[in-house]
């Protein structure tokens, strides 16, 4: 669910200024899934943009204060949130720690990093929301270590309907700034995209995993 539409907008608007996110309806992009897909998302690069990096910084926080209240520990979900995750700690002035997908095979042995106590509420950072599973799985590692998970905050959502079903078995409630439906209504209001591709655009996000460019 997105915090609101203005946000919304206005998140798409920035992620398609600085290519974040890419839209190829005619030359479709292979996810690593195996799937085609005809958009590409990379929030990581805007890590590189100041303005856009504080405007996500400060509307994310902003958003997990009036949404969830602030709680104890911000964490970041490996290893695309890292980097926007701690600058969303940062501004709220609240430690931060990170999941990895999985526990380390040497040292420590650590899956998550950073300093945790049982019985601390967390809001969990994603940069991206597809079908939720790696998401769910830092989750799962935070209540491993006795965290109380307060919600997750991403960035942007496919707004698969497997996504909505993952997170609503787990129990988790979801918060994102854009998603897949205000992305293609900014792409179409700026003339990003044409009705055409706006049509193929949809008919992906139905269904993906069974979606063919020709």
């Amino acid at each position: 669910m997105i915090f609101d539409k203005d946000t919304a907008k206005k998140t798409a608007e920035v992620l398609l200024q600085i290519n974040a996110i890419k839209l190829s309806p005619n030359d479709p992009f292979n996810w690593a899934s195996g799937w085609k897909s005809p958009i590409y998302c990379d929030n990581r690069i805007i890590l590189s943009f100041p303005p856009i990096r504080n405007y996500i910084r400060e509307t994310m926080g902003k958003h997990i204060e009036k949404d969830y209240g602030k709680p104890d520990v911000i964490a970041g979900v490996a290893t695309g949130a890292i980097g926007i995750g701690m600058l969303v700690a940062e501004y709220l002035g609240l430690p931060f720690i990170y999941v990895r997908p999985d526990a380390k095979g040497h040292g420590r042995k650590n899956q998550i990093e950073g300093f945790v106590e049982s019985g601390q509420n967390v809001v969990v950072i994603e940069d991206l929301i597809s079908t939720g599973k790696s998401s769910l799985n830092a989750v799962k590692a935070l209540k491993g270590a006795g965290l109380n998970i307060k919600g997750m905050v991403a960035i942007f959502t496919y707004g698969f309907d497997v996504a909505k079903e993952n997170f609503q078995k787990e129990n988790i409630r979801l918060n994102t700034l854009s998603n897949y439906e205000s992305l293609l209504e900014e792409a179409l209001e700026t003339n990003y995209i044409s009705e055409k591709e706006l049509k193929t655009l949809s008919e992906w996000n139905t269904n993906p995993s069974e979606w063919n460019a020709n």
